[in-house]
């Protein structure tokens, strides 16, 4: 008899560590401009914000120490989820004023979601999110 197919106790992906090369420069984006909020500065070199029931950790890169040119070691992007298609609008406007790079322009996707994407300070980027599925989520 096949064995039973359970789902491992996790609950999402709600946590993630980038490596930066200015960390002051991206707590000023990250906070000031995305407006997270700090929940953990243990050292210079380490800042942990929060979002919502998300959690992003910022990581100082060592003195001469570079980002990895590897593009196999390389995040594609990551996201926030936006509750509603307006406020993908809103946050793309707001990101604009601020002078965020806007790597691609809000639109439909073929699944029914709605997007834009923007860079942070380290090119890092970043999709501000409606999906239809997640986004009524608590």
């Amino acid at each position: 008899m096949p064995e039973e197919k359970r789902p491992l106790p996790l609950r999402g992906l709600r946590h993630l560590a980038l490596k930066v090369t200015d960390i002051a420069r991206s707590r000023r984006f990250y906070e000031g401009i995305l407006g997270m909020r700090i929940v953990w500065e243990p050292d210079p070199e380490n800042i942990y914000l929060s979002l919502g029931s998300d959690n992003l950790a910022l990581h100082q890169t060592a003195p001469g120490e570079t980002l990895s040119p590897d593009p196999g070691q390389r995040l594609d992007h990551f996201g926030f989820i936006a509750e509603t298609e307006s406020d993908v609008d809103a946050v793309a406007r707001k990101m604009e004023a601020a002078g965020v790079p806007i790597i691609k322009l809000p639109k439909r996707h073929r699944d029914g979601s709605y997007s834009f994407y923007m860079a942070d300070p380290d090119g890092n980027v970043i999709q501000i999110l409606y999906e239809p599925h997640i986004s009524p989520l608590p």
